[in-house]
C-alpha cells in the first residue's frame, strides 16, 4: 500500500503548516494548500520530501474542485482532509454589531469552506476506503465555552460544528454511509 494522502487547507503557515509538518513526519504524503502558488510551494519546501504545494482558495467552487482533482492527478489517492483554512477578523465587535458582510465571510471562509472541500474530496475519500476528515473549529463555537466579542467568527465556527457532526452522522454510516470517519478538533491558543 503506497502513503495515505492528506490534503491540508490553510497550510502555508501556523496550525495547518505545522498540521502538514506532523502528517509528513507520520509517512503521510501531504497537499500543502493555500491561496496562492508561491506560498504553497515555499511551505512544501520547506516541510519537504512527500509534499507538493497546489493553490486552493475556499470561496471559490472552482478553485477547490480543480485542487481536489489536482491532488489525486499527483499522487493517485485521497485518504485525508483537515479542512484547516479559515478567518477570524471581527475582535470587539458584538452580535447586535457585528455587520452582515462580516457575518457572511465569517461563514463562507469558516463553513462554507470546509464544507466545500469536503464535498469535492468525498468521492476520493470513499474510494480510499479509510477515508479522515478533520475540521479545525474553536472552542468559541461551543455553547458552554464562547465569548461574545468575536460574534461571527463564532457563529461561524458553532455552525462548522454542527456540519461536522451531520457529515460524521452521514458518511460514518448511520445513514447509509461509508465508514468515512469526521472530526472537529479545538486547538486553542
Amino acid at each position: 500500500m503506497t502513503a495515505p494522502v492528506a490534503l491540508v487547507t490553510g497550510a502555508n503557515r501556523g496550525i495547518g503548516m505545522e498540521v502538514a509538518r506532523q502528517l509528513a513526519g507520520r509517512g503521510h504524503q501531504v497537499a500543502i494548500c493555500a491561496r496562492n502558488a508561491a506560498d504553497a510551494e515555499a511551505a512544501a519546501l520547506a516541510i519537504g520530501a512527500g509534499t507538493a504545494g497546489f493553490v486552493l482558495d475556499i470561496t471559490d467552487p472552482v478553485s477547490v474542485d480543480a485542487a481536489v482533482a489536482a491532488v489525486v492527478a499527483h499522487f493517485g489517492r485521497l485518504d485525508v482532509v483537515v479542512n484547516n483554512a479559515g478567518g477570524h477578523y471581527d475582535d470587539g465587535a458584538t452580535i447586535s454589531r457585528v455587520t452582515d458582510e462580516d457575518l457572511r465571510d465569517a461563514l463562507e471562509i469558516n463553513t462554507f469552506g470546509a464544507l466545500r472541500v469536503t464535498r469535492a474530496a468525498i468521492p476520493h475519500l470513499r474510494a480510499s476506503g479509510h477515508g479522515r476528515v478533520v475540521n479545525v473549529s474553536s472552542r468559541s463555537g461551543t455553547f458552554s465555552a464562547t465569548w461574545g466579542d468575536a460574534p461571527a467568527y463564532a457563529v461561524s465556527k458553532a455552525a462548522l460544528n454542527m456540519v461536522t457532526l451531520l457529515l460524521a452522522k452521514e458518511l460514518a454510516g448511520e445513514q447509509d454511509g461509508d465508514g468515512i470517519l469526521v472530526n472537529a478538533c479545538c486547538p486553542g491558543w
